[in-house]
């Protein structure tokens, strides 16, 4: 047997090979592009056969390795990149080792651990999410592969951050794309018995990691909020889709004169209500309960005017299929929405819809502004914090947008 007749290096270590069809586009794995989607891949009687999360070698169609990735056949991310070594040990130290390097990062970025700690493939840890509260950590194992390997994970967790309490959110539609169940509860230690404090920008919001949207509380949004604290200085404020209390609790420690949170959900709400009263903003906080377009045009029936005017609303457009109707959705909360600014006022909108990119929310938003029957200088345009790094590669790491407008007198 000749070196040309042994197979490749994968199949002597029994691992099983996924092969990217003759037409796929090697070169973009090779630049670090980490997913290989259903119609890239030969999907034979072998590969269609391969359990959701198993291990093995990619190689291109001339059957040279291009690295290490999580298989799942019913997904239509049909293999995510782990290692680039083909040959690596996926083990608790392998684990650390990419824990460790996130936690440089957020340890460098901020004074206290209330941070997200893995922001998926951006970390090298494909379809998982970890939000830290302090000792706890919030763990959403969204692919095949994390589940699969979830004591190990939390294991290396342990050792690196010294943490000694770990729940597990499997909810989402993350996880229904990847063929998994929704599975919630403590993997380690036990549920904090009240919503955990966590300051952030002069503010304290409650955080409520068992029964809240997510995790319990949307980090990325951080830098945005500080930003908006500049602009809420002796301000009237009305923030919509407040969850817990957002933007507003933000602009109160920036000084607003006061806040309206509006939400449909009457235990974020209570939740934001709580955090205001930590912080000491009660006697310029309020809340309102109900659908968020509807209180929009009531507050405009009513003549209602507020000088800062935040809307951050769940994703519209969370896939492609939804793009056109998110987009209308976007439009209609700008014209609602600008209606309500007073005269120099500011505007802030946000999305976190991956599917709408940057130039068509901002299009949305300017024309939604216009309908609305105002003009406006764009002043700011943000995104999520450091601690939602964005994989260069893949756009959907780098959802969030946030645009602030100064509107016409």
């Amino acid at each position: 047997m000749t070196d040309t007749d042994l197979p490749p290096a994968s199949e002597q270590n029994k691992r099983p090979v996924v092969r990217l069809r003759p037409k796929a586009e090697a070169r973009a794995i090779r630049h670090g592009f980490p997913w290989v989607y259903a119609d890239e891949l030969v999907m034979d009687r072998r590969s269609s056969g391969l359990a959701a999360g198993t291990l093995a070698v990619l190689e291109d169609a001339e059957r040279r390795a291009l690295g290490l990735v999580t298989v799942n056949p019913a997904s239509k991310i049909v293999a995510r990149i782990l290692d680039r070594d083909p040959e690596a040990e996926i083990d608790q130290a392998w684990f650390e080792a990419r824990l460790s390097r996130a936690q440089a990062l957020r340890a460098r970025l901020y004074a206290a651990p209330f941070y997200r700690l893995v922001h998926a493939e951006a970390d090298g840890l494909p379809g998982v999410v970890i939000d830290r509260f302090g000792d706890v950590a919030v763990v959403q194992p969204n692919a095949a592969w994390a589940e699969a390997h979830l004591d190990q994970l939390v294991a290396a967790l342990v050792a690196v951050t010294g943490i000694t309490s770990v729940i597990k959110n499997g909810s989402g539609r993350a996880r229904g794309l990847e063929g998994l169940s929704e599975e919630s509860g403590v993997i380690l230690g036990a549920a904090p018995a009240a919503p955990v404090p966590v300051p952030m920008n002069g503010a304290t919001y409650m955080a409520d990691l068992t029964g809240g949207q997510k995790t319990g509380l949307f980090y990325d949004q951080r830098d945005n909020h500080a930003f908006t604290a500049r602009l809420a200085k002796g301000a009237r404020v009305l923030d919509v889709f407040t969850h817990v209390g957002g933007f507003a609790l933000a602009a109160l420690a920036g000084g607003a004169q006061s806040a309206l949170a509006v939400d449909g959900s009457a235990p974020a709400l209570a939740l934001a209500a709580e955090g205001a009263k930590t912080s000491g903003f009660a006697d310029r906080f309020t809340t309102r309960q109900g659908d968020a377009f509807q209180v929009l045009e009531a507050l405009g029936t009513e003549g209602a005017q507020f000088d800062l005017v935040i809307c951050d609303p769940p994703a519209f457009a969370p896939a492609k299929p939804a793009l056109e109707a998110g987009l209308r959705a976007y439009e209609r909360v700008a014209r609602l929405a600008a209606q309500l600014v007073a005269p120099g006022g500011y505007l802030v909108l946000c999305s976190c819809s991956h599917a709408a990119d940057l130039s068509s929310f901002r299009n949305a938003s300017a024309r939604g502004i216009g309908r609305g029957g105002r003009r406006g200088q764009l002043i700011y345009t943000g995104f999520a914090g450091a601690d939602h790094p964005v994989m260069p590669q893949l756009a959907e790491s780098g959802y969030l947008k946030a645009l602030a407008f100064r509107l016409d007198g």
